[in-house]
């Protein structure tokens, strides 16, 4: 086994945290995993992974090399398929608040197997911050500002909020013209998994962020709140 073809072992045994998975995933027998990921240690000599009897964590110097060489293989398939047309395929795990998932990708995913039939996606539904390597997830939608991290993220779209209120509760306790005019009311409050706390209301005033911050009765959590 060549060293491109080591690398590949070596991160998907670091994303699966396991031999076996990431020779299952790979269609290869496990005992050609470990001895790839042995050749590699060998090689650089530093240890990569601990494996134990019940899992397989990545070390200190084995995530570095694994940040590496995610890095090299994306150049590799980017070359690769700008000159051999070659279609994407394979398992991707990709993490997403629900609310998101029911709107955005769920309608577009009859287009998307159109165009990359030999994708099998696997989406997983939370809100909170996720281990995307310890994990072995591919990637996650999330809203807000992400968190520094040498992981790469992009913008893929703006999404406005808006705080609405029922007719009943309006005319119970009036509707307030500006955000500053919020005292006394109360809202349903959206608790993140993510912190385990509630967020408040936030609103947009001359491009500067406002959070207020209402009693409540009522907090829910995920969904399409």
């Amino acid at each position: 086994m060549d060293r491109i073809d080591s690398m590949r072992v070596f991160t998907r045994v670091v994303e699966r945290r396991s031999f076996v998975r990431a020779a299952e995933d790979l269609d290869l027998p496990a005992s050609t995993a470990t001895d790839a990921v042995k050749q590699l240690e060998a090689r650089l000599k530093v240890r990569l992974l601990q494996r134990t009897t019940r899992q397989v964590r990545v070390t200190l110097d084995g995530e570095a090399y694994y940040r590496r060489c995610l890095s090299i293989l994306a150049d590799i398939e980017e070359a690769e398929t700008a000159f051999s047309g070659t279609r994407p395929r394979g398992l991707l795990h990709v993490d997403v608040h629900g609310a998101q998932a029911r709107r955005f990708i769920v309608p577009a995913l009859p287009q998307f197997f159109s165009e990359y039939p030999d994708i099998e996606l696997y989406l997983s539904e939370t809100d909170r911050y996720v281990d995307l390597v310890g994990e072995g997830i591919d990637c996650v939608l999330r809203s807000g500002t992400p968190k520094e991290s040498d992981l790469v993220s992009r913008r893929i779209a703006l999404l406005r909020e808006v705080t609405v209120a029922s007719p009943d509760y309006t005319a119970r306790f009036g509707m307030p013209e500006s955000w500053n005019e919020l005292e006394g009311h109360r809202m349903v409050g959206f608790r993140s998994s993510a912190t385990g706390g509630v967020l408040p209301l936030e609103f947009m005033v001359d491009g500067v962020a406002k959070s207020v911050a209402l009693p409540m009765t009522l907090s829910v959590g995920g969904g399409d709140t």
